[in-house]
C-alpha cells in the first residue's frame, strides 16, 4: 500500500478534533482518505469551515444578546462571562454540526 503525497497545510484545533475522531470511529474513511493523500486537505477543509461558522456564530449571539462594547467598558466581569457561555454554546453547535458529524 502507498500513500500519495499531497501539499501540507496547517491543521487547528478543529481539524485536529476531526482527525481524532476520523481515527476513532471513521477509520474506513479515515484509511481511504490517508491513501487517496487528500487527508491534510480534508482536514484543513474542515478547520476552516469550523472556524468561519464558529465565529459567525459568536457574533450571532452577541447581536442577539445585546452584548456590546459598551457593556464591555461599563462590566467587563459581565461582559467576558457571557462571552464564555456564547462561546462555550458555539463550541457545542460546531462539534455537533461539523466535527463529530
Amino acid at each position: 500500500m502507498t500513500v500519495s503525497t499531497e501539499e501540507e497545510q496547517p491543521i487547528g484545533t478543529w481539524g485536529q478534533r476531526h482527525l481524532d475522531y476520523l481515527k476513532q470511529y471513521r477509520k474506513v474513511t479515515y484509511t481511504n482518505l490517508l491513501t487517496s493523500g487528500k487527508l491534510n486537505t480534508y482536514l484543513a477543509d474542515i478547520d476552516r469551515q469550523a472556524q468561519e461558522r464558529f465565529e459567525r456564530l459568536i457574533e450571532g449571539m452577541k447581536q442577539a444578546q445585546g452584548i456590546t462594547e459598551r457593556l464591555k467598558e461599563e462590566n467587563a466581569l459581565e461582559w467576558t462571562g457571557r462571552l464564555n457561555n456564547i462561546r462555550a454554546y458555539a463550541r457545542e453547535i460546531v462539534n455537533r454540526e461539523i466535527i463529530y458529524a
